[in-house]
Order: structure tokens, then C-alpha cells, then sequence
């Protein structure tokens, strides 16, 4: 998985605000507007022999978060491209993970911070699986959550918000502490949503199922998994998904950045069991986000 060095003690460097700054340089103020009020917006991006996966939309995502978060970045796409493509340069990465992070800064503190600066960073490290390569193979075990996503007109759900998070953060200590990998959280209908940092899809019958994106994040991969499946003649259903129709299901998958497509063999007391389609576009996806890999195999 991840590096397992402390994340504010490492060697390398982080874009702050427009430069290379060394890695533990890389602070801020403790009155941070982001910190007490959770004003930041990040992004989740992956890199692949050097090369940040769908970057591009990416970057215009973080922009659009700001925007529905009321500030704007101070950058525009082209220049937050190519600072991402400098820190992966300049820690000398590959295969890494790269997070960007805009945030309000620190000249107010209270609700109102219509002056703060408007602050914008960049990271990268190395990466591996999310899921241990074994446990990701035969599938990964899956508990139900107890939160649930809030309705739309409650939370800014299209962006990938770090106030958001702070419910998913719960539920995956406490999935992890019962001896599972990840929680299934419904929303506020009670419908199956997302997972607590993916996206999830079922399959029956030959047909994929996945839940409307209409109160939590339509996430990139999920999208690009939804093309390919659409572009192998598969059938993709999006619609509201409730609980009790787990059982009808013979497969699972979820779906994010980190998780890049991952099989699930049981949800609380179902079980299910990683088939065709699941192995089709979990290959698919990974000779997507490696061409050079892919076109040296053939």
C-alpha cells in the first residue's frame, strides 16, 4: 500500500503556492480556516509510469469544488496540470499518488472568511494497491454503515469536499476494527449509495447495476469504468438501489482512484463471488490506465 513514513517527516518536495518547497517546509498556520471549518477542497489522482491518469478532469473538479465551496483558485487548469507533472518530477516518482488541496487560509477566523487567501498544494508519494494484492483478488469484505450520505440539499456532495470525509473516516475505523475492509453507507433514503471512498457496482443476470449519483460523488473511475463496459456492449443500469435487493446479486465491485477497480465477495451476511465480468473490466481498466504496458504485451 502506501509509504508508512509519518506523512509531515519525509524527504522530497511539495508545490505550495506557486514553488517547490522541501517536504517538511510544506505548513500551515493551527488557525486555519480549513482546519476548524473544514473550507478545503482535495483531489485523489494516480499516476501510472509517470503519467497522472484523466488529470485533466481532475483538475477541473477541484476547480468546480472551490467554486461551490464560494472561492476560487488561484490557478488556473493549465498551470495545477503542470505543477502536478513538477512534483512528480521532482520526487522522482512513477507509480505514485498525487493529492491536490485548495484551501481558505488563515487572516479570519469564524464562519465568515470572505478575505482569507486562498491557498492551493500539491503532493505526490509512492503507492501501491489500496487492498493487499491477495485479499483484492478473492474479493474484499464489506460491512454496512451506520451514517449515511446527507440529502443534496444538506451538503455540497459534487465536491469532493474535506468536510465530507469526516463520516467515511468513522465508518472505515470502525469496519476496520470488526475485521473488514470497507463500509457500505446508504443515503438518506435509505438506498445503497458508496462505499466510504468508492463507488459500487452489482451485477445480475449479466446486467451491472449501480446506484444514481444524485446525493454522493460521481467518480471519475466510475465513469471510466461505466465507458468501458458500455463499450464492450455490457449493460449499465444506474438507478436506486435499496438494501434488500443484495441478495439478487452474483457479483460486486467498487470502483475509485485508490480502490481502481476492486472485487467484493460479501456485504454483511451476502456473499458474492468474483466473476467474468468483474475480472473483464478490472483488466480493462488497468490496460487503460497503463498503455505502455498494454502495447509492450502485444
Amino acid at each position: 500500500m502506501a509509504d508508512i513514513a509519518p506523512y509531515h517527516d519525509r524527504d522530497g518536495f511539495i508545490w505550495l503556492d506557486g514553488q517547490l518547497v522541501p517536504w517538511r517546509d510544506a505548513k500551515v498556520h493551527i488557525l486555519t480556516h480549513a482546519l476548524h471549518y473544514g473550507s478545503a477542497v482535495f483531489e485523489g489522482e494516480r499516476a501510472y509510469d509517470g503519467e497522472i491518469f484523466k488529470l485533466r478532469e481532475h483538475t477541473d473538479r477541484l476547480i468546480e469544488g472551490a467554486g461551490i465551496l464560494d472561492f476560487n483558485v488561484p490557478y488556473n487548469a493549465d498551470q495545477i496540470d503542470a505543477a502536478c507533472r513538477e512534483v512528480i518530477r521532482a520526487n522522482n516518482l512513477s507509480d505514485c499518488y498525487v493529492r491536490p488541496i485548495t484551501w481558505r487560509g488563515s487572516e479570519m477566523m469564524g464562519i465568515s472568511a470572505q478575505s482569507n487567501t486562498i491557498h492551493l498544494a500539491i503532493a505526490a508519494w509512492n503507492w501501491g494497491s489500496y487492498f493487499p494484492m491477495e485479499q483484492r483478488l478473492k474479493g474484499i469484505r464489506i460491512c454496512m454503515a451506520t451514517y449515511r450520505r446527507p440529502a443534496p440539499d444538506s451538503a455540497p456532495y459534487r465536491a469532493k469536499a474535506a468536510g465530507l470525509y469526516m463520516i467515511c473516516t468513522i465508518e472505515k475505523h470502525r469496519a476496520e476494527r470488526s475485521g473488514y475492509s470497507d463500509a457500505l453507507m446508504l443515503d438518506y433514503r435509505g438506498q445503497i449509495a458508496e462505499c466510504t471512498g468508492a463507488n459500487i457496482f452489482f451485477i445480475k443476470d449479466g446486467v451491472i447495476h449501480t446506484p444514481k449519483p444524485d446525493c454522493f460523488l460521481d467518480g471519475i473511475t466510475r465513469r471510466t469504468v461505466i465507458d468501458l463496459a458500455k463499450a464492450r456492449g455490457m449493460t449499465v443500469n444506474e438507478r436506486a438501489i435499496m438494501p434488500e435487493e443484495l441478495g439478487s446479486f452474483t457479483e460486486c465491485f467498487i470502483t475509485g482512484t485508490a480502490a481502481e477497480v476492486t472485487p467484493v465477495s460479501e456485504i454483511g451476511e451476502q456473499r458474492f463471488k468474483p466473476g467474468q465480468i468483474t475480472e473483464t473490466l478490472l483488466n480493462d481498466y488497468m490496460a487503460l490506465v497503463r498503455p505502455k504496458k498494454q502495447a509492450a504485451a502485444e
